[in-house]
Parts: C-alpha cells; structure tokens; sequence
C-alpha cells in the first residue's frame, strides 16, 4: 500500500513546510514536470475536443458570489473578504462564476452552440485543519475545469462527449474508477430551492448514464448546490474513496448571471451551463498516480523517462550525446555516471524510470543502446536514433505500453 504523502517526498515530488501553511504544498522539479505533463496532456485532449482556453484572475468582487450563488450556500468553505478600496473581494472558490461572466461578455448566436470554455486555473477553499493532508485535500487548488454553453437538446451529447474524455484520460493515466455516482441533492438548506430545475437537471444526466450502460450508484447529498452531477469515483490503496471527475448539469447559473443567445428565431434563449472536469484538481490527480503506480509512472508521464548508464568513463561524453539527443526529441533525460556508483547500484536506483540505456564500449563505437525495460525487460542492442524513435512515439500516443509487443526482447534475469 503505497501513501502519496510518504512516496511523494521519497520521489521528491512535492513537499510542505510550516513558514508557507498547511494544505499549501510546493511542487519540486521531477513533481512540477509531472504536473507540466498531465496540464499538457488535459489541454491538448480538450483543443482537439473543440475547447476553446481562457485566463481568469483568482480574485472576484463578493458580488460575484452572491449572484452565483456561492456567497449563500458555500461561504462556509471561502476565505474572508478583503478589504481593497472600499470593495470587498474573495479569493475564489471555483472558476464558473468567472466563465459565465466572460459568456456573457459578448453577443452570441445558436451557430456558435455549443461554447466549450476550459480554464486550467486556481481556487482556494478555507478547509479546516484537521481535513488537510497531503495533495488530497489542500487550500489552493490548480483545477481542470470546463463549461460548455449549450442548448438543451446539445446537453445530452456534451455530457456524453465529456464521459468520454475522462475514459480515455483515465486510460492513458492508468487509472481504474471505483464506480460511477449520480449525486442527488439532500435534505436542508444547503441547495437552490428550485424543484423544477432539480427534476430537469437529474434527468439528463440519468438519461445520459443508462445510455451509456456503465453501471452507477446514486447518493443523496452529493450534488453540488446548484445541480446534480455525475462523480467519478476513485479508492486509495485503503478503499477510502473521492471524486477525481465530475459532470454537471446547471440551470441555475446561467439564470442568475442572465445569460443568453440570440436563436433561430431572432429571439433571446437561455442556454445551459454544463461543467465538467477529466481529472478534477491536478494535486488530487498526482496523489492518486502516486498511489495507483507507486512512482512508476506511465512512460509518458514520468519525470524522468530515461536514464543514461555509461559503462565507464570513456562512454561519458557519448552518454551525455544521447541525453542531449533525447532532449532535442522532447523526451526527459538524465546521465547516471560512475560517481553514483557501480552500474549495479546505478539500475537499483534508478527501478522507477521506464528506460534505462546502458552504453558500454561497443555501444558507445557503433551508436547503439542496449535498453532495460523498468519491468525487468532487456532489448536487444539497436542503432540508437531507432531506439530513441520509439520510445517517442510510445511517448507522444500517451501509451501505458512501455514497449511495441512482438519486438524483440529477452525476459529479465
């Protein structure tokens, strides 16, 4: 059972210190090209997907949240009030407020329905001490959100469209769901009170869930104040479970910010706020990765992907030739020389990388590579612009393959 706290700080991939606070975690450099990699990776799928990225300042007037929403039903989880001349302003503590407001910024037309908006960006929640711990439940978040303005006969398509994104997300990551949960409004007050819009929104989405045939489990009390969602669920190594993805369903929003599109019909027509995030909180998202792999990541995604082992001094230079080579292919590289120890030592230390190049003499004379598989595989000795070649292309297809099957290959021993 791995713990992301412990192996994150083994790995050096974050850490935390009592002069910065609690729930406030700094990212060190193999954890920071983690990070870069799966941002990347999210806003790579959701260009091709048809987003379109915007910036949006983490501060708002408190005006902002009352209109929304949050300032009544999730003050509770925001930071005071700033005073800044004269105007109060919060720290944010989610992105939607911002995006209807750049929507409503501009004219739009059905044409341009559906309006994916995706922001990578920050948000704080004044979360009590004793919750904190680790990435899992931090004060300031970096978040993979996402609304898309639509009609209600595209809502259907674009919460299936965004399933969809988070299965093959999860797919390159390596990464199991628990289960699918339909989050339904509980008792009290801490819900919009608009039973009519509750019935829509909850229709669509159940609607969207048995089309899919994926099973799903439905819980009272779990919907997000101004509608339900679709939670993905994931389990630490101890079975304790969070939501990592979710899919919401907003009639509400766009509604309080008076958000509208001019239709077919030359009139003005209310649109729908449906938001969605693949991987949730990008520090919840390494903190399961960490616990789901245990720091063997997926090559892709690896800080280091790979580590060059020179026999002995004389293949130095040609081993730091080859790292510049990987580098120059975007792949990240590192030399391991004999000051680390005997080669030995040198494969040991570096288990976790996916691809260890052991250059001796020969190698070194005829520009090739003999590789090490981190599962214990050895490849044959090949040209090494050829070996170089596919770990690229394994790389750039965000595969969880850490070789092409049917190349040759000799078992560990």
């Amino acid at each position: 059972m791995h713990d992301h706290r412990k192996l994150g700080r083994e790995l050096e991939l974050f850490d935390t210190d009592p002069l910065i606070g609690a729930g406030l975690p700094y990212w060190l450099p193999d954890g920071a090209a983690l990070r870069h990699t799966l941002e990347e990776y999210v806003r790579t799928a959701e260009r091709q997907a048809g987003y379109r990225h915007v910036y949006s300042p983490v501060l708002g007037k408190r005006e902002l949240y009352e209109i929304s929403g949050h300032w009544s039903h999730y003050s509770d989880d925001m930071f005071p009030p700033m005073d800044l001349g004269g105007e109060q302003v919060v720290l944010r503590p989610s992105l939607c407020p911002h995006h209807a407001v750049i929507y409503r910024s501009r004219s739009h037309s059905y044409r341009e329905l559906p309006l994916r908006m995706a922001e990578l960006g920050g948000m704080y929640r004044s979360e009590l001490s004793g919750v904190l711990g680790g990435l899992t439940r931090v004060r300031a978040i970096q978040l993979n959100d996402a609304h898309i303005f639509c009609t209600l006969d595209q809502v259907a398509d674009e919460a299936r469209g965004a399933l969809d994104m988070i299965r093959q997300a999860y797919e390159a990551l390596g990464i199991r769901p628990a289960r699918l949960r339909l989050s339904l409004p509980g008792p009290g007050g801490k819900y919009v009170a608009a039973p009519e819009m509750w019935q829509r929104s909850t229709a669509l989405l159940t609607e969207v869930l048995d089309a899919s045939g994926l099973p799903y489990e439905s819980a009272e009390g779990e919907a997000a104040f101004y509608g339900p969602k679709i939670d993905i669920q994931v389990a630490d190594p101890a079975g304790r479970e969070s939501t990592l993805s979710t899919v919401q369903v907003d009639f509400h929003q766009p509604e309080r910010f008076d958000l509208h599109y001019i239709g077919a019909d030359g009139a003005k027509h209310r649109p729908v706020m449906v938001h969605r995030s693949i991987i949730g909180s990008v520090e919840r998202a390494v903190a399961h990765l960490v616990e789901q792999h245990g720091g063997a990541f997926p090559g892709w995604l690896s800080p280091t992907q790979v580590v060059i082992l020179p026999v002995s001094d004389a293949e130095l230079p040609d081993a730091e030739d080859l790292a510049r080579r990987c580098t120059a292919l975007g792949l990240r590289a590192e030399v391991s020389g004999r000051e680390r120890g005997s080669l030995g030592a040198r494969i040991r230390e570096a288990r976790l990388v996916p691809y260890q190049a052991v250059l001796g003499a020969a190698e070194a004379a005829g520009d090739r590579v003999a590789l090490r598989l981190r599962d214990g595989r050895r490849i044959d000795p090949q040209p090494a612009g050829e070996a170089l070649a596919r770990i690229g292309a394994l790389v750039a297809a965000h595969s969880t393959a850490l070789w092409d099957e049917g190349d040759g290959h000799r078992p560990a021993q």
